[in-house]
């Protein structure tokens, strides 16, 4: 059954063994600090979902669920503080009612650096918001002037962003072939427009662009 109920902290949360209607969880997890999307069970837990404890959100890094002979089942998981960016390894009992943390993702533009300030747009507000080096780290090896992107926010404010899974990078510089390579096979590294070294196959020349895979670094093909 469904309910409402206030946590620790003064937000209204809405529990249910099932998940909210869309347009009911567009509604409840439009930026407020006040109202939290539901509860959900330690079994649902998957890669890349969102969960809340000790008063900070968290993202599934990895879980793992366990039927010991004796004793209960629980579920092992690595988690990362969206804050902090600490990963920790925490242990949940099985069918433990968890709190799923209240994150929006919106999509913005990123517009220009300011000094060590990335500045994301929204092309329909334009509306601002910025990261700074540390937020980035390397993700600014792919990240590329126009390049739409997804900002989280969580209690109404800005905690991390995720890259396309795909961008075009022009190459800016790449060795000489292997002599003697007459297939032209293998790979040899390039250095991007962005400052990125990623391996690419032997035909892709300096001033052509590529089609890099954000999440693991690696070439996809030619744009």
């Amino acid at each position: 059954m469904a309910s409402l109920r206030f946590t620790p902290n003064g937000r209204l949360c809405f529990s249910s063994p099932l998940r909210p209607p869309k347009p009911l969880r567009r509604f409840l997890s439009h930026r407020s600090p006040l109202i939290k999307i539901y509860a959900l069970s330690s079994n649902d837990i998957r890669v890349g979902t969102n969960i809340e404890f000790d008063g900070s959100p968290w993202k599934v890094l990895e879980f793992l669920h366990v039927k010991p002979g004796k004793g209960a089942a629980f579920v092992r998981t690595k988690v990362k503080n969206y804050i902090t960016g600490n990963t920790v390894e925490k242990t949940f009992r099985a069918g433990s009612t968890l709190d799923e943390a209240n994150i929006l993702k919106e999509t913005k533009q990123y517009t220009y650096k300011d000094g060590d300030q990335y500045v994301f747009m929204d092309m329909n507000t334009f509306e601002e918001v910025r990261l700074n080096d540390k937020e980035v780290g390397d993700r600014k090896m792919f990240l590329k002037e126009g390049a739409e992107c997804s900002v989280l926010f969580w209690n109404g404010n800005v905690i991390d962003f995720e890259l396309p899974i795909h961008v075009k990078l022009k190459v800016a510089d790449a060795d000489a072939p292997i002599s003697g390579d007459a297939t032209r096979s293998g790979s040899r590294p390039a250095k991007l427009e962005t400052g990125a070294i990623v391996n690419v196959p032997p035909f892709v020349e300096p001033g052509e662009e590529v089609v890099v895979d954000t999440r693991t670094g690696q070439y996809v093909t030619r744009a």
